[in-house]
């Protein structure tokens, strides 16, 4: 199914409402900039942005609003779409204490690493690397306390700032992209 409008935009704002730190209200801002249209997905600091303008004014307007300093992800609802139905990750489900992730490049560019690879590269993973389509790096993690810092290797690996979801938020992305949900996800 396609998305509703060709011109939607997803926000992705890395390092949010975690541990305490850099918190906000995303329902707030989403308020803020109403004229854009956007809808909450979670808590995370995703949005689907409906009605985005230029990317250039609508990445202004939002770095104005947030209170402070982030890294955003940009990228078209389109390519979350072409995904979602790509179905990276196939059927069968993962182990219980594996978590499914999709980590979004800041730009489709950088460095073209080998893959798979595994994190720590000795020993029992924690973080596992799959493949890379575009934007999209895809993988899986173990629920571990260290897994947080082996999933920082995915900047160094493409050489350029990402932020990650998991599988779950990018399914409930394209929901809202659909038209299937129309508040906060």
């Amino acid at each position: 199914m396609r998305a509703r409008r060709g011109g939607d935009l997803v926000v992705f704002l890395r390092g949010v409402n975690v541990g305490g730190h850099r918190r906000f209200r995303p329902s707030v801002l989403a308020a803020k900039l109403r004229a854009y249209d956007m809808v909450n997905v979670g808590a995370a600091g995703t949005f689907v942005v409906r009605r985005p303008g230029s990317r250039e004014g609508f990445r202004a307007a939002l770095l104005r609003e947030l209170p402070f300093a982030a890294v955003v992800v940009l990228c078209d609802g389109s390519e979350i779409m072409r995904i979602a139905e790509e179905d990276p990750f196939g059927a069968e489900a993962p182990a219980a204490d594996v978590v499914r992730f999709v980590s979004i490049l800041e730009t489709a560019g950088g460095v073209r690493a080998s893959l798979p690879q595994s994190f720590p590269a000795e020993g029992e993973w924690l973080v596992r690397v799959l493949r890379r389509d575009k934007q999209f790096v895809f993988g899986m993690y173990r629920r571990h306390m260290k897994t947080i810092g082996y999933l920082g290797h995915v900047d160094k690996l493409f050489g350029v700032p990402a932020t990650t979801r998991n599988w779950g938020t990018m399914l409930a992305v394209a929901k809202v992209l659909k038209g299937d949900a129309h508040h906060q996800a």
